[in-house]
């Protein structure tokens, strides 16, 4: 069976990984741009890892400045055929509570971010994205995960399934906005996983997201209200954790290939002829 090539979105807090051996760092021009920072290339037991800091080598891009076009393109051009995000996220629900670990299955988007998208300009199609992460690959890396030592050791949950908000950022919610978003049973809030999500599905790979859960937002009455200083703090003790899980979930994600469907999920949408495509060298990346 061919593994898959792992790639891993983080902060720039996971660069220095315990038992990935740097190999090279790729500067890398797309048609969409250059992506927030230049691609890590780590050798992790004799197999290629590839790593991008979302937010730029020192947290200089705000998730609406992102070129998350750039971004995926970039890691599916060295290769990239399977995916883990990892963020820092909000709760919004009493049992997933800060310094837990969530991996959700399915996704709203509260964003005014337009174009995010490979398709237009005379590529036409319609992504069938009901299911916009991987449920197997969640699956399995939440067992992962929940059976790590450093997790054992530290308490926290490990959640599996949930509904992950996206809203525009960089302004953390209003209070009459965050009761909104309870309303709506997600589980998560946070700035980034669109349209990452959906740009990895048109890049057609496995793709799951790791939320590391920082704060309660600003609808509980008994938490403080979120801020950044809070968010550090809990989220340095949670990267701590993910660095030292991060070989047990990588090993997990090379052992679980792309579905039929995963590797057809744009080819499919496409109303397009391919041979009529007016960029046949970006289909040509996307659909590997």
């Amino acid at each position: 069976m061919t593994m898959e090539t792992i790639g891993i979105i983080g902060g720039s807090g996971m660069y220095e990984l315990p038992g990935f051996e740097f190999k090279a760092k790729h500067d890398i021009t797309t048609p969409f741009g250059k992506p927030s920072a230049s691609i890590v290339e780590l050798n992790f037991e004799q197999q290629p890892v590839f790593f991008l800091a979302r937010h730029g080598e020192h947290h200089e891009h705000l998730p609406h400045e992102l070129n998350y076009k750039a971004n995926i393109f970039a890691l599916k051009q060295v290769g990239v055929t399977s995916c883990l995000s990892i963020s820092a996220v909000g709760s919004m629900k009493e049992d997933v509570a800060p310094g837990d670990f969530l991996f959700p299955d399915q996704l709203i988007d509260w964003t005014l971010r337009k174009n995010q998208t490979y398709l237009g300009d005379g590529l036409t199609g319609y992504p069938a994205s009901a299911d916009p992460f991987a449920l197997d690959l969640i699956e399995d890396l939440s067992l992962t995960l929940s059976k790590n030592q450093t997790i054992e050791r530290s308490g926290a949950k490990v959640h599996r399934g949930g509904s992950y908000i996206c809203i525009e950022g960089p302004h953390l919610s209003t209070r009459a906005e965050s009761q909104i978003y309870r309303s709506f049973g997600v589980s998560i809030i946070g700035m980034t996983a669109c349209p990452e999500v959906r740009l990895a599905f048109e890049a057609q790979m496995k793709f799951a997201l790791l939320g590391m859960v920082s704060d309660y937002d600003c609808w509980h009455s008994s938490a403080d209200d979120v801020n950044v200083a809070g968010v550090l703090e809990v989220l340095q003790s949670s990267t701590a954790t993910v660095r030292a899980a991060l070989p047990d979930l990588v090993r997990c994600m090379r052992n679980i290939p792309r579905t039929e469907k995963e590797k057809s999920s744009l080819s499919s949408a496409l109303m397009t002829p391919v041979e009529n495509a007016p960029h046949p060298e970006v289909l040509q990346v996307l659909l590997r």
